[in-house]
């Protein structure tokens, strides 16, 4: 196999400078069928091994379209599975870069069982080590599978992934409606980002840099930001989570994950103070690279948006990840679709933060009213410290809606007063802070010397839970 393939040189441009170590170089199909011969299947169409990023060793494997289209045979996928078990033992990263046609016919059910043999390593490392897969191709079939096993995946504009395509769809051609794009598939949350082969690959650096290797590794470096430094206008940002982020984090630099999909709900990973942590924000604003306003959205909680936050809060739970939430939430989305799925949606998000024993920090930014509240990592889930904004609010229900209840039949003045009241006794941040709900009223600006703090004195958090085989949510 040449060193100049696409597949070569896909692997140099992720890897740091002349690092990489190829493994089973020599391998090739043993397959003869339909007059199948090992001078046309170098490597099997797989290049796979080891290397660094920013000096931490990951494991890489990358399909070779040109050997057979990258397709998928028994030494093939067999090479993919041993390179998990190695990366396993010695607790590194997988990250897989994915151009294939799909399945062998060739070499049918051999390919078949060696293929199978991938998905249960990859089920046997989530957990221990982070999964990355990269598609610059096609990803067609079962080869589709593989995205949504491992932890994050990202998209070449240009690139296909599917499992029925466009064309085989019944009513519907390619023309009409494109759903093996990037762009479908970034709306639909099943990858992470998109962009040109060059964005992905940076995109991949930059999130391997702030993850552990391993379950057991520390997700720490050492913080080349000013650790004391104000954060002035943060209360203008907070609609927007990104530019928070861009203000809190250290040198302004966080990951993004599934960023085009459920876009009211952000989840990112940052480092601040030096700890890589996992931040989950409600968002109500959506600015371009010129600040200027590209969406809006309503402080409510949505299906997409929970099933997207409790996936990450689960992820940042199995390697020990701080999680810190900045809450912004005045209930749950109320429409016909969002109400098939928003309770299972809000369960599975509750649970996750109630079942993480991972260090939990929740700020309230804005609004944490009703049943929302409790959601989005309140102490009641077993959130650690919780911080808020002079001007949020804590409560049952909207003021406006409890005066209506609690001065019914009477006139405008009365109830007016009754919102007055009810929103001094019970919904403001005072008020929440005096029953111990919230542990310290923060200055905007003030909000990442804060956080600093707090995740220092959660760095040996430590909390035993009974003992199962697992939960079943």
């Amino acid at each position: 196999m040449s060193s100049t393939s696409k597949a070569m040189q896909r692997i140099l441009s992720l890897l740091d400078e002349n690092s990489f170590v190829e493994i089973g170089a020599k391998v090739t199909a043993r397959a003869t069928d339909f007059n199948l011969k090992p001078d046309q299947t170098p490597s099997d169409g797989v290049i796979t091994g080891y290397g660094v990023i920013d000096g931490s060793l990951v494991y890489v494997y990358s399909q070779d379209a040109s050997v057979l289209g990258g397709s998928v045979g028994e030494m093939h996928a067999r090479k993919i599975a041993d390179i998990y078990r190695l990366a396993v033992r010695t607790g590194a990263p997988v990250i897989g870069l994915v151009d294939s046609t799909g399945l062998r016919l060739q070499e049918a059910t051999d390919a078949l069982h060696a293929f199978a043999s991938v998905y249960a390593a990859m089920a046997g490392a989530s957990g221990v080590i982070p999964q990355i897969t990269a598609v610059f191709g096609s990803c067609g079939g079962g080869l589709a599978l593989i995205p949504s096993i491992t932890d994050f995946a990202y998209m070449a504009k240009d690139a296909r992934l599917f499992v029925n395509a466009p064309n085989t769809l019944a009513g519907n051609t390619e023309d009409k409606n494109n759903t093996a794009s990037a762009a479908a598939k970034a709306a639909a949350g099943m990858v992470d980002g998109i962009g040109t082969e060059e964005e992905v690959i940076e995109k991949i650096r930059t999130l391997v840099e702030m993850l552990p290797s391993n379950f057991e590794d520390e997700a720490s470096a050492e913080c080349a930001d000013e650790l004391n430094r104000d954060c002035e206008g943060l209360e203008n940002a907070a609609g927007d989570p990104a530019l928070v982020l861009s203000m809190i984090a250290d040198n302004g630099i966080f990951a993004e994950t599934k960023a085009d999909y459920a876009r009211e709900m952000v989840t990112a990973f940052a480092r601040i103070g030096g700890i890589t942590t996992g931040i989950v924000a409600n968002r109500t604003a959506l600015y371009d690279e010129e600040g200027k306003a590209a969406a809006s959205f309503e402080p409510v909680l949505t299906t997409g948006g929970c099933y997207k936050a409790a996936d990450f809060v689960r992820f940042c739970d199995a390697y020990s990840i701080p999680v810190i939430s900045l809450t912004n939430a005045a209930g749950f989305a109320a429409t016909e679709g969002e109400e098939k799925k928003i309770a299972d949606a809000a369960g599975k998000l509750a649970y996750a933060f109630a079942g993480a024993t991972t260090p939990k920090i929740n700020v309230v930014t804005g609004s944490a009213i009703g049943s929302a509240y409790a959601v989005m990592n309140a102490k009641g889930l077993g959130c650690d410290l919780t911080f808020a904004f002079p001007q949020a609010k804590i409560g049952m229900m909207d003021a406006g809606m409890a005066a209506k209840i609690l001065a019914d039949g009477k006139g405008a003045d009365e109830i007016a007063e009754a919102a007055r009241a009810y929103d001094a006794l019970q919904n403001s941040i005072d008020s929440a802070a005096a029953r111990g709900y919230v542990d310290q009223i923060v200055e905007p600006a003030s909000l990442r010397r804060y956080l600093i703090g707090a995740l220092e004195i959660l760095y040996t958090k430590r909390e035993d839970r009974p003992a199962r085989k697992h939960g079943t949510k």
